[in-house]
């Protein structure tokens, strides 16, 4: 079976924040994810890790003004030095916690701009930042988000977040496949999955169309699952979707 982690973001939102970390522990996972660490300092959420021998999988940079609607800055043309020190916040905590993941988010298509600007601005942000972590062992990943979800999200295709990980110039960027994102604007999953697959650095999971546990919908995960390890992905693949009850009461796509 593949390496299973829970993001806290969405899952065992019946605890506290900093309670989800023993709750996930108690329930089997040994890898934690979540959207944005930054309400809380990042040796609180190591003690967390370290009491329960969790690993720190993944986190996204700061999205910008998530209040007011921002989703990310990575694509924004003339937020580059917004950018810069969002992803010098990311690093901060990164080198306490560990993770060897990173979630850059394109952000939105802006009023007055071309598709050719966000993705040059994406490019050149996205070659930056791996300069940025030249030396570490660290992997930036850019997902492709459905426009259901996300109205307006910049990133919507496999293909080409592929070919803009190809265009940065750098092995250190790579894509992060949701499949639940990728079945709502796509489909043929496993086909992508096959074709795609050294090009992706982490797996995201959760049942389509409502978001929730991934025995519930349309995929076949365990087809997948045995795809997953047939093929030798050896990453990690996180549960990021809405439980429709407790957390715990809904785990039973970890024993498929």
């Amino acid at each position: 079976m593949p390496k299973f982690a829970a993001n806290l973001s969405m899952m065992y939102q019946e605890h506290d924040f900093l309670d989800r970390f023993a709750a996930a522990a108690d329930d089997g996972f040994k890898g934690v994810e979540f959207l944005f660490p930054y309400d809380f300092a990042p040796a609180d959420i190591k003690a967390r890790l370290d009491a329960r021998g969790l690993t720190q999988v993944l986190f996204n940079c700061p999205p910008g003004d998530w209040s007011r609607g921002e989703r990310g800055m990575g694509s924004l043309p003339g937020r580059e030095d917004d950018f810069k020190r969002a992803f010098e916040k990311a690093m901060s905590y990164v080198d306490v916690l560990g993770n060897q993941r990173l979630h850059v988010m394109a952000g939105l298509m802006q009023p007055g701009r071309t598709r050719e600007e966000h993705r040059a601005t994406y490019v050149n942000n996205l070659a930056w930042a791996a300069h940025q972590v030249a030396g570490r062992d660290l992997t930036l990943v850019i997902e492709p988000i459905n426009t259901r979800d996300i109205p307006g999200f910049f990133l919507n295709r496999q293909d080409e977040a592929h070919a803009i990980c190809k265009e940065t110039g750098s092995d250190r960027v790579k894509v992060q496949m949701d499949f639940y994102h990728c079945q709502i604007v796509e489909g043929d999953l496993a086909m992508k999955f096959r074709q795609y697959l050294p090009g992706v650095g982490h797996i995201q999971i959760a049942g389509v169309p409502e978001r929730h546990e991934p025995q519930i919908g349309e995929i076949n995960y365990p087809y997948l699952f045995r795809l997953i390890d047939e093929l030798g992905y050896d990453g990690w693949v996180a549960g990021e979707y809405r439980p429709q009850g407790r957390t715990s009461d809904g785990l039973a796509w970890l024993r498929y």
